[in-house]
C-alpha cells in the first residue's frame, strides 16, 4: 500500500515537474528576443547625414546595433561613396552584417543624365546595389508638362543602361510631382504613363505622398506592381495638401498619424520588395533615438 502510494506520489511530482518544465520552456521560447535584422528593414542614410560626415565607421556600427539589415546610400560623388572606394565601403558595411541595397544618385543635384549614366552604373555595380534611385528634380526642370516628359524619356534610357549592369533604376518622389501643371498631375499623367515599368520603378515616399493629399493604398490599386520600394516616414499633423517640400513635421515610424498597418497590408498589390526608414530631421536633433523608436515600432507592432 505504502509502496503504491509512494509510486503515485512520485508520478504526480514527476508529472508536475515535467509540466512546469514544459511551461517554462514555452515561456522562454515566447519571450526570447527576436533579432530585428530578421525583419529585413532598411535605413536611408540621409537620416544620419551629419553623423556620417563626422564618423562613418562609428555611425554604421550604431545602425547595425539598432537592427537595420539594409542600407540606402545618399552620398555618391566622383566614383566614391562617403569618400570610400566602392569595394572598401562595401566591406565596411558587410563586416557589420548589413547589405547595401540601394543608392540615391546625387541628392539635391541634377542626378543621373545620359552623360553620366554609364559611369554611375559602373560605380554602383562595383558596390553591389540592386537599385539606383533618382531622388530629386531641380526646380527649373519641372515647370511644364514637356519638361516632365523629357525627363521620363531620358530616364527610360538611363533605366536601360542600369539594367545592362543588373541594376533597377527608380524614382523617389516628394510632393511637388502631385501639384497641377498645365491642368495635369505630373506623377500620374506623365511619370506613370511615360515611364517604362520594367526600366523605372517607383520608390514611394509615404510621407510626401500623404502630405500631397494622396492615399497610398489607392495608388497601389491604380498602378499595381509599380512600387518596389517604400520610404517609411511618419508625420505628426494632418494638413491640407501642399506641394512645396518644406516642413519639419517628420516623426518616427509608428509615432505619428500615417496608417502603416493599412499600407503594409497592401504591400503585395504595390509590388513592394523592400522598405527604408527615413526621417529627414528630428525636433530634438537626436536621429539615432528616433531610429530606435522607428525600428521598435516596426518590429513589435507594424510588421507582426
Amino acid at each position: 500500500m505504502k509502496a503504491t502510494q509512494s509510486r503515485r506520489n512520485f508520478l504526480k511530482i514527476s508529472a508536475t515537474g515535467a509540466l512546469g518544465t514544459l511551461v517554462l520552456s514555452q515561456y522562454a521560447f515566447r519571450s526570447a528576443p527576436v533579432d530585428p535584422k530578421t525583419f529585413g528593414i532598411g535605413l536611408q542614410l540621409y537620416t544620419i547625414r551629419d553623423a556620417m560626415a563626422k564618423d562613418v565607421p562609428g555611425s554604421l556600427k550604431k545602425v547595425s546595433d539598432l537592427g537595420f539589415k539594409y542600407l540606402e546610400l545618399a552620398n555618391y560623388a566622383n566614383g566614391k561613396f562617403y569618400g570610400y572606394e566602392p569595394a572598401e565601403f562595401k566591406k565596411l558595411v558587410n563586416d557589420l552584417d548589413m547589405e547595401i541595397l540601394s543608392s540615391h544618385t546625387q541628392v539635391e543635384a541634377r542626378g543621373i543624365t545620359l552623360d553620366n549614366a554609364n559611369k554611375m552604373a559602373e560605380d554602383h555595380a562595383k558596390i553591389g546595389v540592386k537599385y539606383c534611385i533618382q531622388p530629386w528634380v531641380v526646380e527649373e526642370a519641372r515647370t511644364t508638362l514637356d519638361s516632365y516628359k523629357k525627363m521620363a524619356a531620358e530616364w527610360n534610357k538611363v533605366g536601360a543602361i542600369m539594367k545592362e549592369h543588373k541594376i533597377q533604376f527608380g524614382y523617389h518622389n516628394h510632393n511637388f510631382e502631385f501639384d497641377t501643371v498645365e491642368g495635369k498631375i505630373p506623377y500620374y499623367d506623365v511619370f506613370m504613363v511615360e515611364l517604362d515599368k520594367d526600366l523605372v520603378t517607383m520608390e514611394l515616399d509615404l510621407f510626401w505622398a500623404t502630405k500631397a493629399g494622396q492615399n497610398p493604398v489607392e495608388m497601389f490599386k491604380k498602378y499595381p506592381g509599380r512600387f518596389q520600394l517604400f520610404h517609411m516616414k511618419d508625420m505628426y499633423t494632418k494638413e491640407a495638401p501642399f506641394y512645396k517640400p518644406s516642413t519639419n513635421d517628420f516623426a518616427p515610424v509608428g509615432a505619428g498619424l500615417i496608417n502603416f498597418k493599412e499600407i503594409l497590408a497592401a504591400r503585395s498589390i504595390a509590388g513592394n520588395k523592400y522598405m527604408f526608414v527615413e526621417q529627414d530631421s528630428t525636433k530634438d536633433g537626436k536621429p539615432f533615438e528616433a531610429l530606435q523608436t522607428s525600428i521598435t515600432n516596426l518590429t513589435t507592432k507594424l510588421l507582426k
